[in-house]
């Protein structure tokens, strides 16, 4: 059976890869390829915990009064508990590659929903919805995308 993709020369290969402004970096740029995922996965991962640390250290109440109940949010001790996970464990997560694709796309909720709460600000240097958006995108092409090929999820070989 004929794969129309692996007869491809590599002419027709390179006529669609972009052009370098400096070829002379393009061995850099293969050597740093691999690492760019990492380099991503790393910073939306740990960029969580700043977020997360403070709410487990302050406890499950003090996070439901503060993030949840006083924006209208029901059922908030539950829902803390759940922001506590994601932005502490999930975060980590997402920075080592384990479980990656399930904690990516739980805070591509999380951040969905507190994007929504910020409708219609837009801005971060008051509270709106354009940081949250940002990370939730993010986070989201993460989940799409996995872990990558320096994860813990690509060492065991499974990814959920």
């Amino acid at each position: 059976m004929n794969h129309p993709h692996l007869d491809t020369t590599t002419e027709e290969v390179a006529a669609t890869q972009p052009q370098l402004l400096i070829p002379q970096l393009q061995p850099f740029y293969r050597w740093a390829e691999p690492f760019t995922w990492l380099l991503v996965r790393l910073t939306v991962g740990l960029m969580l915990l700043p977020h997360g640390i403070p709410k487990l250290l302050e406890g499950v109440e003090a996070t439901a009064a503060k993030a949840l109940t006083r924006r209208g949010i029901e059922a908030a001790e539950p829902l803390a508990v759940v922001l506590i996970l994601l932005e502490t464990v999930g975060g980590l997560c997402v920075a080592l590659g384990l479980f990656t694709r399930f904690f990516a796309a739980a805070i591509t909720i999380e951040m969905a929903v507190i994007a929504y709460h910020h409708l219609p600000k837009f801005g971060w240097t008051g509270p709106g919805y354009e940081y949250p958006l940002m990370w939730g995108l993010i986070m989201l092409a993460v989940a799409l995308r996995g872990g990558g090929p320096f994860s813990i999820d690509r060492r065991i070989g499974k990814e959920l």
